[in-house]
């Protein structure tokens, strides 16, 4: 049935248990049905005969089996980027998932020599490992970014269509016909009464600690830009889009006991929606698999069940925080921070008080003069690291995202002036949510492993491979202050 769950018998026990562990790792087609679940799906758990089990959406659908309208396969986890046996082919899958919720078109050609193979060798190992040609992945993915924004959101079909990436409205309602034996239009009426708040709902594998993200997030809350307020993790967002930019706001609020997030956003990020969900997922890392990763750290001799990597909702952003960060405290780099923001900051308007301004995009900082963000307490050799990231992502040679290049983007990282092993690995950790990151030397790591030794900090982390970063995160967690 697939890479993932390879024993059909197993996963057949794990459905009846309605085990969230094993959500997005398989989906159950029902052939007395023809519809296909989650796990988790809360309906009568099917006869074991009438059930097919497949390691992904994309493969449920090329066997004729629509998505169910109950559990809602388009909200599962998906991949992470450390529990994939095939990293090209995964790497392959991700990439068209990024393409297809920024509403962007995947050239099969372009793909494949991004990842420096040939276009049919491409297909042959993403067939291998996903069952599904790439077409078909990329159908499957756009019809249920789709099917989320048409039951979650009160959209209109057309604007649907093009965010999830269709040329036209005409093909967008052919295609969901052909796949779903549904009209989009049938779907929304199927839906009811369009809720008057609504909310987007992403699920996570548990367990999660949703008490140390938050408590991370909260240290780190940047004033005007972030909130944490009980369950719920708000901030403004300056979103360029076509020529323009679209400032607005997110509100993530955790919901353990059915685990999910629930998101709204301000409508004007509408026409991005499908972009912020995936900067959602990325920056809660919510296709963290967490069991192999707490057995490897607790074989180790480290407990971090539920651990997650804190990312990035802008990566200039959180990279020029780090920056600040060097040899000072949380709270000094917050300070610093916070008087970037109201000094550059675009103002925004939400419906939070606490939430005012977005974050300075990398053209306004690389053209600020240093003089004057040295009058903010910026020491020199902090403003010419700053200024030289700024003005490097500006002109488009470095591009601070999940997805891009581990190698080439530390590479020209270290190039600019100010950027160490430490701030390097940190941008590994946050930026490019690199499992294996490790910033030895690190102030809190020293607390925590009893040496300032970087070289110990490295022996210890030995045994951690290749989840070094969730190690630090556990290392860290007693009120980290650094």
């Amino acid at each position: 049935m697939g890479r993932m769950f390879p024993d059909a018998d197993a996963a057949y026990l794990a459905l009846a248990a309605r085990d969230a562990r094993f959500d997005g790792r398989f989906f159950v087609g029902v052939t007395s049905t023809g519809i296909y679940c989650r796990p988790v799906c809360r309906v009568r758990t099917p006869r074991r005969e009438n059930c097919r089990f497949f390691a992904s959406p994309a493969q449920a659908e090329a066997a004729a089996f629509r998505p169910c309208l109950k559990c809602r396969p388009e909200i599962a986890p998906g991949l992470s980027a450390m529990d994939s046996s095939d990293a090209l082919a995964d790497c392959a899958a991700r990439a068209i998932e990024a393409a297809v919720q920024a509403g962007e078109p995947v050239a099969l050609p372009a793909l494949a020599a991004r990842l420096g193979v040939g276009e049919r060798h491409l297909r042959r190992i993403f067939a291998a490992a996903h069952g599904v040609a790439p077409r078909e992945y990329l159908a499957t993915q756009r019809l249920l970014l789709a099917k989320q924004l048409l039951t979650d959101t009160t959209m209109p079909v057309a604007q649907v269509a093009l965010a999830s990436g269709f040329e036209s409205l005409r093909r967008f309602n052919a295609a969901f016909l052909e796949r779903y034996r549904l009209a989009p239009t049938a779907l929304r009426r199927a839906r009811g009464n369009a809720p008057a708040d609504p909310v987007l709902r992403l699920a996570w594998r548990p367990p999660y600690d949703v008490q140390t993200m938050l408590g991370f997030a909260a240290r780190r809350a940047l004033a005007g830009v972030e909130q944490v307020e009980g369950l719920a993790w708000r901030r403004t967002l300056a979103w360029p889009h076509r020529g323009a930019v679209l400032d607005g706001w997110i509100e993530a609020r955790f919901v353990p006991e059915r685990h999910e997030v629930h998101l709204r956003s301000a409508p004007s990020l509408a026409p991005v929606l499908g972009a912020v969900l995936r900067r959602v997922r990325e920056a809660l890392d919510l296709d963290a698999d967490p069991a192999p990763i707490a057995a490897a750290l607790a074989a180790g001799g480290l407990a971090a069940e539920g651990q997650r990597l804190p990312g990035a909702f802008d990566g200039f952003e959180t990279a020029v925080r780090i920056v600040l960060g060097q040899q000072v405290t949380v709270a000094a780099a917050g300070t610093l921070a916070a008087r970037l923001v109201r000094r550059y900051g675009r103002p925004v308007e939400t419906p939070f008080a606490a939430l005012t301004h977005a974050f300075p995009d990398a053209a306004t900082l690389a053209a600020a003069d240093p003089e004057e963000l040295g009058r903010l307490g910026i020491v020199r050799q902090r403003v010419r690291a700053l200024q030289a990231l700024a003005a490097a992502v500006a002109e488009g040679s470095l591009k601070l995202e999940r997805g891009a290049a581990l190698a080439p983007t530390l590479a020209t990282l270290a190039a600019l002036p100010g950027f160490g092993p430490w701030t390097l690995q940190l941008v590994a950790l946050r930026v490019l949510g690199w499992p294996d990151a490790w910033p030895a030397g690190d102030a809190g790591l020293a607390g925590a492993l009893g040496t300032r030794d970087p070289r110990e900090h490295e022996r210890a982390a030995e045994a951690w491979r290749p989840w070094r970063a969730y190690a630090a995160m556990a290392l860290w967690r007693p009120g980290d202050t650094r």
